[in-house]
């Protein structure tokens, strides 16, 4: 029986999609397939992965890979998941997918011990309309690495159109018993002329950047052709450490050492090096998977992918149209209203709204960038923002004070902390407060509040069972999220 491994790639951006997701909230986390699911794109990946489960094969814990930033939020999501058992890779850094899989590749072996493990490899960030399908072809994949020493099986997706976003896979011979073909190479992105003849010639297949394999089969690639890699790599994770919480392992390699590591895809790393054609040692494969899959990487696949109306429009949230077609139109915070627009991306948010042509959809990046530049907050954060303990909503701001809405989880806290530029009013509007300010500890119920003076250590923290919230008003000469000094964190930021 095998024992199968699912890693999910749980990094990136996902700048394309701004301004739903953002470098604090990226489109993995956000719910975007159009099929009328709740979960969100990571929740759907770890679902999806866990389907291979049979007779024949064993599922071991499953191991995702994300940045430290977002352990909370994939603890989060993962918590409405009762019946998967996760472990988290905490990356300090992105250092693209090749270190991510052999972080992945040293903890597998480390969780099972004696036995060489097969690791099934997919990004968070996919959708697939036909589940039954893609289980199919997963299993298909595993069955090709189980028989065949050392082999990689890697999943290809019947093109539908020439498209020039997407790496290609030219697949030659016929099918084995494990409907696996032959790869003959492994192509870039091409040109909208290139990518037409692909389409006609049949024998190319869009890159998925889902893999199978075992992982000492990674391991000694990566070792033969990029040696740098899996050194820096193995020193990162022999400095790891490890803790706890509710119940899921944290792992954190060697932060110094895992700076250290070169940054590059797993396809360029190994996985374009092992075609037989290249007289690799490694038996590469390639599964066929036809079960309408995208990997959402610009608003235009959003909007393939979503539920078209009659005109052609996707909607989302509260929205009125007329006249309107082929557009997607997505309201998170109020009424958006479209009259007489065609092919257009209208995505609002309650700090931000796009407007965009769905043909230059991909250029959505260069806002981003915009922002990054100018240093503004919109590229990183969302006026609600998650944390830990709950989340916060920017209400309003003006020179020299700025007004939140705080919800505190039953049995959370946040940290012991002080301000050397603001003071800060509370007041409860629902919920029991315990309040630390200074050297005295106080409880406040709803309508009661307090006052938090410039430079004093204080703390909010929810010992009940029910959501607490609370408005604060911070007043003073700079207000940034950084002008934060923490003495006690429970969740290790201080």
């Amino acid at each position: 029986m095998a024992l199968v491994i699912p890693v999910i790639l749980c990094g990136g951006s996902g700048t394309r999609l701004w301004p739903l997701s953002r470098s604090g909230f990226p489109k993995q986390f956000l719910v975007l397939s159009g099929d009328g699911s709740s979960q969100s794109l990571f929740q759907q990946a770890v679902e999806r992965i866990n389907s291979v489960a049979s007779a024949k094969i064993t599922l071991g814990n499953t191991l995702v890979v994300t940045n430290e930033d977002h352990r909370f939020l994939v603890l989060d999501q993962l918590r409405e998941m009762k019946s998967v058992h996760a472990t988290l890779l905490l990356e300090p850094v992105g250092r693209n997918t090749a270190p991510a899989l052999s972080m992945a590749a040293f903890c597998a072996q480390q969780l099972a011990q004696d036995q060489d493990p097969i690791l099934v490899i997919t990004p968070a960030d996919q959708t697939i309309q036909n589940p039954a399908a893609f289980t199919k072809a997963l299993q298909d994949c595993i069955s090709v690495v189980e028989v065949n020493e050392p082999s990689i099986a890697i999943l290809g997706i019947t093109p539908t159109a020439p498209e020039t976003g997407y790496g290609y896979i030219q697949r030659s011979g016929a099918k084995d018993q494990h409907n696996a073909f032959a790869v003959d190479r492994f192509v870039e992105k091409p040109d909208s002329q290139t990518a037409q003849s692909y389409l006609a010639n049949g024998s190319y297949l869009w890159n998925s950047g889902m893999f199978v394999l075992k992982a000492s089969t990674w391991l000694a690639a990566l070792k033969e052709y990029r040696g740098d890699i899996f050194e820096a790599s193995q020193k990162a994770w022999q400095a790891k450490s490890e803790d706890k919480a509710d119940g899921v392992q944290f792992i954190r390699p060697g932060k110094d050492e895992f700076m250290a590591i070169p940054s590059e895809s797993i396809d360029y790393a190994v996985i374009e090096k092992c075609p037989n054609s290249q007289g690799s040692q490694y038996n590469i494969k390639m599964v066929e998977l036809d079960a309408g899959w995208n990997d959402l990487g610009a608003w235009d696949a959003v909007w393939q992918v979503g539920k078209q109306d009659q005109d052609g429009n996707v909607t989302s949230g509260d929205t009125l149209l007329t006249n309107s077609k082929n557009s997607l139109v997505h309201a998170n915070s109020r009424l958006v209203s479209a009259v007489g627009v065609e092919n257009l991306i209208i995505v609002e948010t309650a700090d931000a709204v796009l407007v965009a042509d769905r043909k230059n959809s991909q250029d959505v990046k260069n806002i981003v960038n915009q922002l990054e530049s100018q240093k503004r907050e919109e590229k990183s954060l969302h006026r609600k923002v998650a944390r830990p303990w709950g989340w916060y909503d920017s209400v309003d701001e003006g020179e020299r004070f700025k007004v939140k809405r705080i919800q505190v989880k039953p049995g959370a806290s946040l940290s012991l902390q002080m301000h050397h530029h603001r003071a800060e009013h509370w007041i409860v509007v629902k919920g029991v407060a315990e309040i630390t300010n200074g050297d005295q500890v106080i409880t406040l119920k709803e309508n009661q509040s307090t006052y938090i003076p410039q430079g004093q250590t204080h703390r909010l923290a929810n010992r009940g069972t029910e959501p607490l919230e609370i408005i604060e008003v911070q007043s003073g000469s700079y207000l940034g999220e950084d002008d934060i000094v923490r003495f006690e964190d429970t969740y290790g930021r201080s």
